[in-house]
């Protein structure tokens, strides 16, 4: 298993929301982080789910980590409550980490068996909406990727989003795996 973070933040204060809300809207990076995840195991929190159009992402499997007893996805064929992280630990096959702020901090936190092998680091260098809502960032994310990770690519610019890889240092990662994300950075969308 290949466990990878996808994520785009704000450069210079890691922020990726506002409220419920992502503070730009940048179609190229919509389009690749649909590249990237399309076809994979992805994990997220309730209120990322929720923010999703219909509460689905079209052929993925989505895997929802909550504490809320009896949680209902849409879609229970594709879609699955989990409620601990523990759970992704033996997880068979590549686990895709995509937000909210608090999966990310979980993650990242929770020691080397769940911590991601890769890291998609997208940065937004441009201005941020008026949105009202708390400020949410992942800076305790950001810490850990600069202290426990090496960047392994350029970065790749496009409509002022800079994307790279990360990759935890002193562990192997799948090289078909790191194939794929680099062909997915790297290509103008």
């Amino acid at each position: 298993m290949t466990k990878i973070a996808v994520w785009c933040r704000h450069d210079g204060d890691n922020l990726i929301g506002i409220g419920p809300k992502i503070p730009w809207h940048i179609a190229s990076d919509f389009k690749r982080f649909r590249k990237i995840t399309e076809g994979e195991n992805l994990v997220v929190g309730e209120k990322t789910y929720e923010s999703f159009p219909n509460r689905t992402l079209p052929n993925r499997n989505i895997y929802v980590l909550t504490l809320t007893k009896g949680y209902e996805v849409s879609d229970k064929t594709r879609h699955f409550v989990a409620g601990d992280i523990k759970d992704f630990a033996e997880f068979e096959g590549d686990l895709y980490i995509c937000g909210g702020a608090t999966i990310y901090k979980l993650f990242m936190s929770s020691g080397d068996s769940l911590l991601p092998d890769v890291i998609v680091d997208s940065r937004y260098c441009g201005k941020v909406d008026s949105l009202e809502g708390k400020r949410i960032d992942i800076t305790p994310c950001i810490e850990v990727m600069e202290k426990r990770y090496q960047k392994v690519s350029p970065d790749y610019e496009q409509e002022n989003v800079y994307t790279s890889l990360w990759v935890k240092r002193g562990d192997f990662v799948d090289q078909a795996v790191l194939k794929k994300l680099m062909n997915m950075i790297s290509v103008q969308y």
